[in-house]
């Protein structure tokens, strides 16, 4: 990873199980007939708004505290961009409260913000995420993996396509393991080998898996030198120390903000795209404190409040962490319940049988070295203050942070880093 820079990226993905109950619902032409399509209620909307980017932001922060209360001991990555436009790709076959309470989990306000309006966002996002460039490589896509045994609505396969921009493959689940395959092998091509395994198993009786990746790699603005990069301590908790490779940037002007209102500082490194790479770092004692105040107006506030500080030394740990989440176990306690129980309607993929969701796995993997960052999913900063005068940033401890897309403010990566040092270096906790 040395010689070929950095990168982020991240792939979640959707397993839609398919019950043997028959569903007694319209048939399609008719359901047709009486729902104006989503494209048709898009059209007729003026310019997306920033709802789609808040209520990401919300769900962010939502859902990092949920994998947080996991173990507060352990790193954290993952990509809550990937996780959202998952859920709102599934969101599309949902009906009735099931529609709901995705929508809702996912921290959209349906009475400021309507179904149709919400996809136009996604859909927009997506377009603007697409964008391309010579300084940044950002890819973000969505499949659906369809059992030959299963009949789409083709509602719901036209707005996959208009919408999400999702491909389609036709697979067969009856052998499962050559089914995981397929779909690992899709995941890791569409990641450039840094997600693998996304599944570990499928079940036969699957009928239905729908699939986000996301693939980002960026250079620093200013790179650490390679030369200043030296072995120092990190202090994972008051117990216990290790050795990490610390990098150094000295004497540099930088986005900075010392917030004494939750007692941490906050450091933007700028990626050469103009995108930006946000590092928090609580003092000490005050993690648990800050994560508590994660909520879109604190990170509005922090942006706001950075303004170019002439720093003397900055230091920051070359790391390499990787995430791997059921998010089945997790999502319910955001409110999404229904989907993952007999009560799902999911009607609107298909009016053969009665589905609901059997899993939802996320994996992130996140480097960051001199050059840039290369990963998928984000965790911690941790910043500490000497003097006003001679001010020394040191990344030596426990701290979180985001990547952020610049032009649409979307929080591509959130994470924390507890304990920086190479995996084979630790111990368990």
């Amino acid at each position: 990873m040395r010689a070929e820079g950095m990168s982020l990226f991240l792939a979640l993905g959707l397993l839609v199980a398919g019950l043997c109950s028959r569903v007694h619902c319209l048939p399609a032409d008719d359901l047709a007939s009486k729902i104006v399509t989503l494209k048709d209620q898009i059209k007729k909307l003026p310019a997306p708004n920033t709802a789609v980017v808040s209520s990401n932001t919300d769900f962010a922060f939502s859902l990092y505290k949920q994998l947080v209360s996991l173990d507060p001991s352990k790193n954290v990555i993952f990509s809550p961009l990937s996780v959202s436009m998952a859920l709102a790709f599934l969101s599309l076959g949902a009906r009735g409260p099931t529609l709901t309470e995705l929508l809702e989990g996912l921290k959209f306000n349906l009475t400021e913000t309507p179904e149709a309006e919400i996809h136009q966002g996604f859909q927009h996002l997506l377009q603007a995420l697409s964008q391309p460039s010579n300084l940044l490589q950002l890819n973000v896509g969505n499949a659906m993996f369809i059992g030959e045994r299963l009949k789409l609505l083709d509602k719901f396969v036209q707005e996959a396509r208009e919408l999400y921009h999702s491909e389609a493959f036709s697979i067969s689940f009856k052998d499962s393991d050559a089914a995981v395959k397929f779909i690992n092998d899709y995941v890791k091509n569409k990641t450039k080998g840094k997600i693998v395994d996304l599944f570990k198993e499928l079940s036969p009786e699957t009928v239905l898996v729908l699939v986000n990746c996301i693939y980002f790699k960026a250079q620093w603005k200013m790179p650490f030198n390679p030369n200043f990069t030296t072995e120092a301590d990190f202090h994972v908790s008051k117990n216990r120390t290790v050795r990490v490779p610390m990098m150094g940037i000295m004497g540099r002007t930088v986005p900075y903000f010392r917030d004494e209102e939750l007692a941490c500082t906050v450091v933007e490194l700028p990626y050469t795209s103009n995108d930006s790479a946000l590092f928090i770092l609580p003092d000490d004692g005050r993690m648990a404190a800050v994560e508590a105040k994660l909520l879109p107006e604190t990170l509005r506030r922090w942006r706001a409040s950075l303004h170019p500080r002439r720093i003397t030394a900055l230091y920051l740990p070359r790391f390499s962490i990787s995430g791997d989440y059921t998010l089945h176990d997790i999502l319910p306690q955001l409110g999404i319940k229904k989907v993952f129980s007999r009560q799902a309607d999911l009607s609107g993929i298909t009016d053969q049988v009665r589905l609901q969701v059997s899993q939802v796995v996320h994996r992130a993997v996140l480097d960051v070295d001199e050059e840039g960052t290369e990963g998928a999913a984000a965790t911690g900063i941790s910043i500490e203050v000497t003097s006003i005068e001679f001010l020394t940033v040191r990344f030596n401890r426990p701290f979180l942070f985001s990547i952020i897309h610049k032009d649409t403010q979307s929080i591509i990566f959130s994470g924390k880093v507890t304990d920086p040092s190479p995996p084979s270096a630790r111990s368990p906790h």
